[in-house]
């Protein structure tokens, strides 16, 4: 108890919070709009689900990864 400094935090700082949140928010949108594109695209028949599904598991990554990034 002799050292009175206040600890070190891990946590970012809030700037740096709210740039990750909103770069975030940016890439979730856009893999969003990738997945839809090619969804449709599949079935039209031009490109394969397979790239459709790549796409929607890194949607639901960079959701999960946001939703991480704004909980307390």
């Amino acid at each position: 108890m002799s050292d009175l400094t206040p600890r070190q935090s891990n946590r970012p700082s809030r700037r740096r919070r709210e740039q990750r949140a909103y770069t975030l928010t940016l890439a979730t949108g856009a893999a969003a709009l990738l997945t839809a594109v090619t969804l449709v695209l599949a079935v039209i028949g031009i490109t394969s689900l397979g790239l459709m599904l790549l796409f929607l598991v890194i949607t639901v990554v960079l959701g999960w990864t946001l939703k991480r990034t704004l909980s307390p």
